[in-house]
């Protein structure tokens, strides 16, 4: 289970006793906020993109969406995200707890510059019903990224 990856992964560092899993699901940027009892855009949500062949993660805040030109700007490319099935494969994760821990090898992480607003940021653990919290530095620690990008843009009301 993608959950147990994580926890062995992070128990490496020390930090898997801080796990959370909850009895509700924390699938979405929203019930994951209503899970934690906190605001939405400090859920740390991974996305995933495939550039050059290869999947690219961006996790960023959960009240932002990738702006499609500075994607291109950076990466050179469209932003085209992968479907479902294509994330379980290539990062190794369900969709719902993808996060940058205990991923595949060949993925590249990115941080957006979204995070660094917080104190702390609460990404998924590997289910649709787990979440850790941590600090920039921390989350810097953990996910292996490679840099830090700026990609996305606040959401505006819809």
């Amino acid at each position: 289970m993608s959950i147990e990856k994580v926890r062995s992964y992070l128990a490496k560092y020390g930090f898997d006793e801080r796990i959370q899993e909850f009895d509700v699901s924390s699938a979405t940027v929203e019930l994951a906020a209503a899970a934690l009892g906190c605001e939405g855009k400090r859920i740390a949500k991974s996305l995933i993109f495939l550039v050059d062949g290869q999947a690219v993660m961006i996790v960023a805040a959960g009240d932002v969406k990738v702006d499609n030109r500075k994607f291109k700007d950076r990466f050179h490319q469209k932003a085209t995200m992968l479907t479902a099935e294509q994330v379980e494969t290539l990062i190794g994760h369900k969709v719902g707890g993808v996060c940058p821990f205990a991923i595949n090898d060949g993925v590249s992480v990115y941080l957006d510059e979204s995070l660094r607003r917080f104190e702390t940021v609460f990404p998924a653990c590997g289910s649709s019903n787990s979440a850790i919290e941590l600090t920039i530095p921390e989350l810097e620690k953990l996910s292996g990224y490679q840099e830090w990008v700026d990609v996305c843009k606040i959401r505006q009301a819809e």
